[in-house]
């Protein structure tokens, strides 16, 4: 037989084969051995190189495995979040939803400036009003269902005065549907920024609508008093102070816009011969003039059943152009004829919805046992409180730094009192250009 040697031949290197007597084999056979065992060896580095790669593969597999494993469940917490915060939600409106649901009205309150007008612009997220925080707090309080954030029709939502850009409110009024939970105006607040609160809530008829069932608005408008001195005074001249004299005669031509009259050269895109141009004005007047930092102001107050665009501020710039002696007081009269007249408009700033008025309302329900009289004088120490904090410091920290008052009685000797219509709309274009620069349209009651 044949055996693999270690003998005498491996002692001497030769690393070959030998026979059972221990001769080496013939050197053909040697190298026949030697190649066997070398691609044994191949096969065997071969093979230990491919369990390697084979590891390193395994192990990459169990490392992403590891991480998707991480990923997927991290998507799938996440994922149960999104599900536990729907389900939390959807289970407070199944708890709301056993409350009542009733028509209320709340009174508000809010500084205008920051804010792109009272009423909500879908789809233009970049304008922000105050109905988008309202509706915002409404849906986190939980009085109202997220989709009734997205389509206010669903909550019979109605602003009673469309204020705009800047534009103040102390006393508006919005009317709508919720549901009725313990800390009402506590919860809606909590969600509302600092600058707008709910200051009063109260309980109406279901088919009330707070547009449509309001008598009058009054509106204020805050002016520094220099706006009243003679023209040939300097036009900044802080330290100028109202006379009584000069009250009196503010007052006096205020007091001209009480009553029906054509306001068609008040507004724009009025003809004279159009109905809804005739405005019913219950008073207007000038409140004693007071100081704030160095600066003495003044209030001028207006209440009438429905205002027109532009209208108060056109009312306003009037009698400044008057009483600056720009033109005569004849220009008032004839400002409610036919013939078109250049009436300037005077700064939106200063301008604040102070009440809204519902006097039919409370006569016939206000005392029905069920229902209580749309009056706020328990709210009157709030109103007056944010008013003090909000309101007066922006008009007038605002005034200061932007001179919008100076910069306005600039304006005014282009203005041609005397023009005919062509001459009128020239200059009211030019004067178009000079207000667009104070970003406020004032008030539009009426033409939702």
């Amino acid at each position: 037989m044949w055996r693999c040697g270690r003998g005498l031949a491996a002692a001497r290197g030769l690393g070959c084969w030998e026979g059972a007597v221990g001769r080496p084999l013939e050197p053909a056979r040697v190298r026949a051995c030697l190649r066997r065992r070398a691609r044994v060896n191949r096969r065997c580095f071969a093979m230990a190189e491919g369990l390697r790669v084979a590891a390193a593969s395994q192990a990459k597999r169990l490392k992403s495995s590891s991480t998707n494993c991480e990923e997927i469940e991290k998507q799938e917490e996440n994922g149960h979040q999104a599900k536990r915060f729907k389900r939390d939600q959807e289970d407070v409106e199944d708890q709301n939803k056993k409350l009542p649901k009733r028509k209320i009205v709340l009174l508000m309150a809010y500084s205008g400036k920051g804010y792109h007008g009272m009423q909500r612009n879908v789809g233009c997220p970049q304008f922000k009003t105050i109905e988008d925080d309202l509706v915002s707090a409404l849906v986190q309080a939980g009085c109202i269902p997220e989709n009734h954030g997205e389509d206010m029709k669903k909550m019979s939502f109605q602003r009673c005065a469309r204020t705009d850009k800047g534009v103040s409110a102390a006393g508006q009024i919005v009317s709508l549907k919720v549901w009725l939970m313990d800390n009402i105006l506590e919860k809606i607040n909590n969600h509302l920024p600092s600058d707008i609160r709910i200051l009063g809530l109260k309980r109406v008829t279901g088919g009330f609508n707070s547009k449509n069932k309001c008598d009058a608005r009054t509106y204020s408008y805050m002016l520094p008093t220099f706006a009243f001195a003679p023209k040939d005074l300097d036009p900044q001249d802080e330290t100028y102070r109202l006379s009584q004299e000069t009250l009196e005669k503010v007052n006096r031509l205020l007091a001209c816009y009480k009553g029906t009259h054509n306001f068609h050269n008040f507004t724009s895109q009025k003809k004279a011969k159009d109905p809804s141009a005739n405005r019913y004005i219950m008073e207007m007047f000038c409140e004693e003039p007071f100081v704030r930092e160095g600066l003495e102001f003044a209030v001028i107050k207006v209440k009438g059943q429905s205002f027109m665009m532009h209208q108060i501020r056109k009312m306003i710039g009037l009698v400044i152009a008057v009483v600056k002696g720009y033109t005569a007081e004849s220009i008032m009269e004839r400002s409610w004829g036919e013939e078109k007249v250049d009436v300037p408009k005077a700064p939106g700033l200063g301008l604040v919805l102070e009440r809204v008025h519902f006097e039919k309302y409370n006569k016939r329900f206000g005392n029905d046992g069920l229902h209580e009289p749309l009056e706020w004088v328990e709210e009157e120490e709030k109103i007056a409180a944010f008013k003090e904090e909000h309101i007066y410091p922006t008009i007038i920290n605002t005034e200061q730094e932007e001179k919008s008052m100076v910069n306005w009685m600039n304006t005014l000797s282009i203005h041609d009192f005397n023009s005919t219509a062509t001459g009128a709309q020239a200059n009211d274009g030019s004067s178009k250009n000079n207000n667009e620069l104070d970003g406020s349209d004032g008030c539009d009651d009426d033409s939702d």
